[in-house]
């Protein structure tokens, strides 16, 4: 049978292979349901034969002692004991528990295999307008869409990242207006937002303003190169602005990543025709509808996706039919991944569904829904003047609020602690905002996100610098993989250890980065305990002591790939 670094996975499918020769059944390794043990000085469980039993008509117990006396470990673990209702308990062998470990010392993957099954995966996150600055609200899309990108290359899937910016439509007629009036000769935008908003007065008040920018936008629509020319500006100096909070925030997004808005422009018109011809639409007051099945208002009503708009217009439904059609069509995608706020949920589900109806989707596609930043006072967070929170100013926030939490302890000269502040600040933030359920809402707090004890990268990133600090004052890892597991606290640590693979299987799987965070922070707990039981410099004889430097240096390369997975840094010394 093959191995695979995921003792759970391994198990599970010894189990079923079991299952099938006693009982003449057939299973899923998933259906085994191997996991963790809870109880002390049991490794893992299946708990299989509670349904499995209730299937077959025959007592669970009866059906668990079936499977145990099948079961073929060779050698992986002792013969399992029957317990409870039906509970098969594994207890791993010492001899495999430390080869297993010592086998994962220096390999990158850490015995993580590239899926069988590669993928072609078009990922949509971040998406911020043009002309306006990124605010907390994108951070989220932003810091979940890189963490799943990064989880997804590791797997083995090849992965599509669009940045599906804001950049076409009826506003840009009165920025394109607004600049013109103000470039006098140099069109540097120093304050996006407030350009924006200078705009918006300038149209709500002015109204020879607002017939320029009404006749600039059909002008824009309709190609004008010289409209274009000064679009392209707006764009340019908005795409600068995204690259230096993407690169302080360590997001791999970039110039050729960008699909905005106006680059499905071209394809809209196809869309509708390709609607039409399936005959999946409908007039509805004057506008271009398609109704897909199953959506319905309170009242019963079928609820429309507008195509296009009574006065000939599209909106933003069209542009992310033909997205969806776009990146199957012609890029080839096989899984097309939203990461876009929850309150999009029905949207996005609509689009699908017309999709499939039209046929331009056959594959897997999925909104990966997130909740909102909220401040101290529970509602969405904003600036004490009641306005958005930039996203730049936030991230800076952190970078100097980590250089006070560094300075406390760090020996480092000033240069060395502000490169650890930054990665510790951004750390902070991205870490805070994938640790949880992405689903849910969470209170933005400084102090809770920069805490050195807790489930913080702060925590994680410690634990890393201490397993540094440790190999340093031995002069470096000792030759060989030999790994002796004496004492329960080193058992723990290596049973953590192998438990890598597994983790990332569940964070990929569910797109679910806090799964993974999850793990890390249970590693960096284990090695606490291991580094506080179990001396390690002092260890009683060179053959422990080189061991328990190898799960040292194993613990940090965990924490290492595990977090840069998650695109955070960790830096040797804090």
């Amino acid at each position: 049978m093959q191995q695979t670094a995921d003792v759970t996975e391994e198990l599970a499918r010894r189990v079923v292979a079991a299952a099938g020769q006693a009982l003449d059944v057939e299973l899923t390794p998933e259906q085994a349901l191997v996991q963790a043990s809870p109880r002390e000085g049991v490794d893992f469980q299946a708990n299989l034969a509670m349904s499995l039993g209730k299937q077959l008509g025959r007592p669970p117990r009866e059906v668990a002692g079936l499977i145990a006396g099948a079961l073929e470990l060779d050698g992986i673990a002792d013969p399992p004991e029957v317990a409870g209702p039906g509970f098969l308990n594994f207890v791993l062998r010492r001899d495999w528990l430390e080869g297993r470990t010592g086998a994962l010392l220096g390999d990158p993957r850490l015995g993580v295999p590239e899926t069988p099954a590669p993928r072609r995966i078009a990922l949509d996150y971040s998406s911020p307008n043009v002309a306006k600055e990124m605010h907390v609200g994108h951070l989220r899309s932003s810091v979940i869409g890189d963490a799943l990108a990064r989880l997804l290359r590791f797997a083995g899937h090849e992965v599509l990242p669009h940045n599906h910016l804001g950049d076409w439509g009826t506003p840009f007629g009165m920025l394109i207006e607004h600049l013109l009036d103000v470039s006098a000769g140099q069109r540097a935008i120093a304050d996006l937002d407030a350009f924006y908003r200078e705009a918006r007065r300038k149209f709500d008040s002015d109204e020879e303003f607002a017939t320029r920018a009404r006749t600039r936008v059909v002008k824009l629509q309709g190609g004008d190169e010289d409209t274009l020319a000064v679009w392209q500006e707006l764009v340019d100096e908005s795409t600068r602005h995204f690259n230096e909070v993407y690169d302080l925030l360590g997001i791999s997004l970039t110039d050729k990543d960008i699909y905005g808005e106006s680059f499905y422009n071209p394809y809209l018109a196809a869309v509708v025709a390709d609607l039409e011809a399936a005959g999946l639409t409908e007039v509805s007051d004057g506008a271009i509808c398609v109704f897909p099945e199953g959506f319905r208002n309170r009242d019963g009503d079928r609820l429309p996706l507008i195509v296009r708009k009574r006065d000939g217009g599209y909106g933003y439904a069209a542009t992310d039919l033909a997205t969806v059609r776009y990146w199957t069509a012609e890029r080839g995608a096989t899984d097309l991944l939203y990461v876009v706020g929850t309150p999009q949920a029905q949207h996005f589900a609509m689009v699908f569904a017309a999709c499939r109806a039209a046929g331009w989707l056959t594959g897997h596609a999925e909104h990966v829904g997130f909740g909102t930043v909220l401040g101290a006072d529970g509602k969405a967070m904003r600036t004490r003047a009641g306005e958005t929170v930039k996203l730049v100013d936030l991230l800076t926030e952190a970078v100097t609020q980590a250089a006070a939490v560094v300075a406390e302890r760090s020996e480092l000269d000033a240069a060395g602690q502000a490169e650890v502040a930054r990665a510790v600040g951004i750390g902070a933030v991205k870490y805070a905002d994938l640790s949880g359920d992405r689903e849910r809402d969470y209170v933005f707090a400084w102090d809770r996100m920069l805490a050195k004890e807790g489930n913080t990268s702060v925590y994680l990133q410690y634990a890393h610098a201490r397993t540094q600090s440790i190999l340093r004052k031995a002069g470096g890892l000792p030759e060989g993989t030999d790994v002796v597991l004496e004492a329960p606290a080193e058992r723990a640590l290596a049973l953590k250890l192998l438990r890598f693979g597994e983790a990332l299987k569940a964070a990929t799987s569910a797109y679910a980065p806090h799964k993974l965070c999850t793990y890390l922070y249970e590693t960096a707990v284990a090695f606490s305990r291991f580094f506080e039981e179990c001396p390690v410099l002092k260890a009683s004889s060179p053959e422990l002591r080189a061991s328990r430097l190898r799960l040292t240096a194993l613990t940090s390369q965990v924490l290492v790939l595990g977090l840069e997975l998650l695109g955070i840094e960790t830096p040797e010394r804090l």
